[in-house]
């Protein structure tokens, strides 16, 4: 199974994505976006709603159209009644790009949604990324932006969609479904738009969503409560929950030495170490290598704190003996928020302090680092996640870099981004290979981008 939103196998020509039982006030929006047909379109938008309808079979949204229409296949060539030279066919590919880009823009302008799917699981950014339209797939990347800030200034952060229109979560915790910018009319609202040189168009506001986007495996949501109450399994290469979901997975390993490597560089001996979410251990076993002054981790799960302090433990009771001094080598047995608050009361502070919880929304991780982080990090000290924030699809893994990123430098911290190569051969197919007997996938990308941050000044 591809990439989510990576479809190699779409019919992208207008009969296909338009069919002709398209109901007629979404084929004139359709239609007109897909022409790029600005000044028809822009009246039309001052409806609320417009600018979000969907085809009720294809999911084609005026986005979509107007980025699809972009493929090679679909661009109409000059009219020269000769065939074009390359240099033509150049002229013609950039005169089709400008009139794409000012369709984007207006219908963003007017309340286009960044990130619905159409029946092929693709978001209009999706489908710019898989025809090679760099600059269509950024100003997807900057709505989708300026859409979760404006969410996280409202207070009522909603994660991004980027999957099939189910409520779901990466591995990190964050939603990967659920936000919707449309905006509804109200009632009595006059369906029929007066506009200056067009006839009256009658539309009908607010019935156009009828589209069901394509179901994945992405089994049930996914989140804090229901997942400590869940009971966890240990397998070779995997832990899981009660659902099958991948709590966490030997893949991660070589990203987990990475994230070791930035944190504490030159593996320095000594350091003092605060780590969030044991698991299966991995980061803190790699941790351990270093002989720190100080390690303490901090793990909720009930099951996996039996496991910690298990006959066959690395971490149980003779490893927080082997402390340099009493309390050095510690796991605290509970939830973060209610740990981490007394640690930076009694004056604890880290050379490296490392994240990676599940079941939780990103807006825990923002809290983490924003209220705690500066605190308990010591000055030239670092701060790095595992960073699977949208990790199933491209386009909601670029939007949350350019967020989280935004978080940072407004809690006070810098960041910088190393790319890693992911093996994808055996995480490329849903129930195969690595994920075998795991519900979801929550990882789609062949690059890993790895945080480091530290506090700025």
């Amino acid at each position: 199974m591809a990439e989510p939103g990576s479809s190699s196998n779409s019919d992208d020509s207008v009969e296909a994505r338009i069919p002709a039982s398209c109901p007629p006030s979404i084929a004139q929006v359709l239609h007109l976006a897909w022409q790029h047909k600005l000044a028809e379109l822009k009246p039309l938008l001052n409806v609320p709603g417009r600018a979000s309808v969907q085809e009720p079979a294809t999911g084609e949204t005026p986005l979509h159209a107007a980025i699809r229409a972009c493929a090679p296949a679909n661009r109409a060539l000059l009219d020269l009644g000769r065939d074009p030279d390359e240099e033509e066919k150049e002229e013609e590919k950039e005169v089709v790009a400008d009139r794409a880009r000012a369709v984007v823009r207006e219908l963003f302008l007017s309340g286009a949604i960044w990130n619905d799917v159409d029946s092929n699981d693709e978001t209009p950014g999706c489908v710019a990324a898989r025809l090679g339209l760099g600059d269509l797939y950024t100003l997807c990347v900057e709505a989708g932006v300026r859409a979760e800030l404006l969410f996280g200034l409202l207070d009522g952060y909603e994660e991004l969609e980027s999957d099939d229109g189910e409520e779901g979560e990466d591995k990190d915790g964050a939603d990967d479904e659920g936000v919707e910018e449309e905006v509804e009319a109200g009632e009595g609202a006059d369906n029929t738009v007066e506009t200056e040189g067009v006839e009256d168009i009658e539309v009908v506001v607010n019935s156009d969503r009828a589209f069901v986007p394509p179901k994945r495996l992405n089994g049930p949501d996914v989140n804090s409560k229901d997942y400590l109450r869940s009971n966890l399994t240990y397998s070779e290469g995997k832990l899981v929950d009660s659902e099958d979901n991948g709590v966490m997975m030997a893949w991660e390993t070589s990203i987990m030495r990475s994230s070791v490597e930035s944190l504490l560089p030159g593996l320095a001996v000594g350091r003092r170490i605060l780590n969030i979410g044991f698991g299966m251990g991995i980061i803190d076993a790699m941790f351990a290598e270093t002989h720190p002054s100080k390690h303490h981790i901090i793990e909720a799960h009930p099951a996996v704190l039996e496991h910690v302090n298990g006959p066959d433990s690395k971490f149980g009771k003779d490893w927080a003996a082997s402390g340099p001094s009493d309390g050095a080598y510690k796991v605290h047995g509970g939830k973060w928020q209610d740990i981490v608050p007394k640690l930076l009361e009694s004056g604890e502070t880290y050379d490296a302090i490392y994240f990676d919880t599940f079941g939780e929304d990103y807006s825990q991780l923002r809290m983490f680092f924003t209220e705690y982080v500066p605190g308990l990090l010591e000055e030239d000290g670092r701060f790095g996640f595992f960073n699977g924030l949208g990790a199933d699809r491209k386009i909601c893994y670029d939007v949350y870099t350019q967020v989280v990123e935004m978080h940072l430098s407004d809690a006070g911290m810098d960041v910088e981004w190393q790319e890693l190569d992911v093996d994808m051969k055996d995480l490329g197919t849903e129930g195969e290979g690595e994920w075998q007997g795991v519900k979801r996938r929550y990882w789609t990308l062949d690059k890993y981008r790895l945080p480091t941050c530290t506090l700025m000044g």
